[in-house]
């Protein structure tokens, strides 16, 4: 039975179109014999479409709306139905909980991966494309005022100081590795001018991704009503960051980073930071046969705790897992550790 990669493939000619209301497109054969109705995508448990070609009017038929929540086909992603998501495991009692077979395009387990949600400083990986798409990693970035007078409480910085002279890519590596807020302010200010700007280029790139379930007011995650996202959405940027950018994996590998930069005065500074994803630090343990190439925490009051991970599994296949809204730090590397056990 074909995969995900295998369907999106087939439906290349759909690939960035918007399906709206009154719509029709040209997709696949529909028919009773080739209509799969499970829980995802691929085999066993999955969804998907196979067959030849008919025109087939989106707005005038309820169960092809219901098939595909998102407004693109995108290739290279595994499209997970609305509706067709599993039923709730007590032991994944976090506000949603999504695993992804990379390597096959297979959903192994989704739950509640549509419900808008705050992602908090998981927030910085969507930070991170942008910047990637849009930046050169050589630039110089001069801390702003703004950057290096975060006065929010709690609010995790970097330390940088106004004036500072720090190269994107160092500051990209404070961002994912650290979570410093100041390092997002600065990456924001270089590639668009402002925060404010910043934000309209990421809620841009989301739609381009097809995350429509998305909303960013900030590069930072800092709490704010309007800012929030979907587990599916998560999947849908991290999946792009570690297909296109080699670099990124490079990141989120690393335990801990140092950061070497020039103050105002041109004299020379190092930082040294350390990760925040427990797994690099080895303060927690991974099931066995599982590795964690890396990923992006972010935890509020507001958000509760979030994790999203890029990991190979006993397999040798590679999984995106992402839980959102678990009640507390313990309770999401339980739940992670028990969503990689799946497979």
């Amino acid at each position: 039975m074909r995969n995900c990669n295998n369907i999106t493939g087939r439906l290349n000619a759909l690939r960035g179109f918007k399906w709206h209301m009154g719509c029709c497109l040209k997709m696949a054969f529909i028919s009773a014999a080739v209509i799969v109705f499970t829980a995802g995508c691929g085999n066993g448990s999955e969804s998907f479409i196979d067959g030849g070609s008919i025109d087939m009017c989106i707005a005038n038929n309820q169960a092809a709306r219901e098939m595909y929540s998102q407004d693109y086909i995108s290739e290279d992603v595994c499209v997970i139905p609305a509706g067709r998501q599993e039923k709730a495991d007590k032991n994944l009692p976090a506000g949603s909980a999504l695993l992804i077979n990379v390597t096959k395009g297979r959903m192994v387990y989704a739950h509640n991966i549509y419900e808008r949600l705050y992602p908090a400083s998981v927030t910085k990986i969507v930070t991170a494309l942008v910047a990637l798409e849009y930046g050169n990693l050589d630039d110089m970035v001069t801390i702003s005022y703004e950057a290096s007078h975060i006065t929010e409480y709690g609010a995790k910085l970097c330390g940088f100081n106004e004036g500072d002279k720090v190269k994107l890519e160092k500051l990209l590596r404070a961002l994912i590795v650290y979570s410093g807020n100041d390092a997002g302010i600065a990456v924001a200010e270089h590639i668009s001018g402002s925060v404010d700007k910043f934000a309209k280029l990421m809620n841009k790139e989301m739609k381009k991704l097809g995350a429509t379930g998305s909303h960013f007011t900030n590069p930072h995650g800092l709490h704010d009503d309007n800012h929030y996202t979907t587990a599916y959405d998560l999947y849908l940027v991290f999946n792009k960051l570690v297909s296109d950018y080699p670099v990124f994996i490079d990141i989120i590998n690393k335990g801990n980073v140092k950061v070497k930069f020039k103050d105002a005065n041109g004299r020379k500074k190092e930082l040294d930071f350390v990760s925040t994803v427990k797994y690099k630090l080895n303060t927690e343990t991974a099931p066995e046969g599982v590795t964690v190439a890396g990923g992006k925490t972010g935890t509020t009051q507001m958000a509760g705790s979030n994790l999203v991970l890029y990991s190979t599994g006993p397999d040798g296949n590679n999984y995106i897992s992402a839980v959102m809204k678990a009640s507390d730090a313990y309770s999401l590397y339980r739940q992670m550790n028990y969503l990689l056990s799946m497979e």
